[in-house]
């Protein structure tokens, strides 16, 4: 039977296919976001590291405040587009490999964080790496950006063409309603906080939630959907029905699609 291990580790894998698709569909991180993790955070004078930094989503807004950076990512055609996107930062380094196979090299970060990818990494080591790759005292945090729909009809029938084609992980179960509350985590995957706590070596847990209205027209909503995961390993048949029968129900609806976008970020600090 295949492990959850190697499912999770083949998913990661699946982006670079459409990395410049990924680039320009998916959608960003807020700057509220970077200002409440750096305000958590007590860099001095250490670098961080991002893991599983993709086309540079989360990076850019850090790289930007002139934070020095080193970005783990595993496909070498997102870290491409990595590369592309940061040229303009010199104090961002691009390392391409698995994070469990990275090795911090005796370095010790005031910031790790991850920003939708830590469902990805091995469940049995991702703890012990990001320990050994802190500082004491250094902070990591966890970042995802679920999205809900405001249209209630609209969701049911998304949701009941990808169930005909058999996607896992729709990004179509919840309403804005559902994603409503000040506590993050209400959706589809675990919480970090409790296997943090029983993991005990980190301190200060915190939980924030940020919020913001979006609105995609068809096109680019397709292209956010194509660079899914849950969308890339589907056989090219399926996908290709799937994203055209979700592109007529957008069309019919007035040619897009508005969602409630929110940021969850998890913090803790290593003892």
């Amino acid at each position: 039977m295949t492990s959850d291990r190697h499912v999770n580790a083949a998913r990661s894998k699946v982006f670079g296919e459409v990395a410049e698709l990924y680039d320009s569909a998916r959608p960003g991180y807020s700057d509220a976001m970077v200002t409440e993790v750096l305000a958590y955070t007590v860099l001095g004078d250490r670098a961080a590291v991002e893991v599983g930094a993709g086309t540079g989503k989360a990076t850019v807004p850090f790289a930007a405040l002139g934070i020095p950076l080193v970005c783990v990512e595993p496909d070498a055609r997102m870290a491409e587009v990595l590369r592309r996107n940061t040229a303009s930062y010199p104090n961002v380094r691009v390392e391409v490999g698995d994070f469990e196979q990275w090795r911090p090299g005796g370095r010790h970060y005031g910031l790790l964080f991850a920003a939708s990818s830590w469902n990805f990494l091995d469940r049995d080591r991702r703890w012990d790496l990001v320990h050994a790759a802190l500082a004491p005292g250094g902070a990591m945090a966890l970042i995802r950006n679920p999205h809900g729909i405001h249209d209630g009809g609209l969701r049911v029938e998304l949701a009941a063409i990808g169930d005909r084609h058999g996607i896992t992980g729709s990004p179509h179960r919840f309403l804005a309603c559902d994603l409503s509350g000040d506590k993050p985590g209400n959706w589809d995957q675990a919480w970090p906080d409790t296997e943090c706590r029983r993991d005990g070596r980190f301190t200060d847990l915190r939980s924030v939630r940020f919020r913001q209205n979006l609105r995609y027209d068809t096109d680019r909503y397709l292209g956010y959907l194509a660079s899914l995961s849950a969308y890339r390993i589907l056989p090219d048949d399926h996908r290709d029905q799937a994203l055209a029968e979700a592109g007529r129900l957008l069309d019919a609806h007035g040619g897009g699609i508005d969602v409630l976008q929110v940021t969850d970020v998890f913090l803790a600090r290593a003892r």
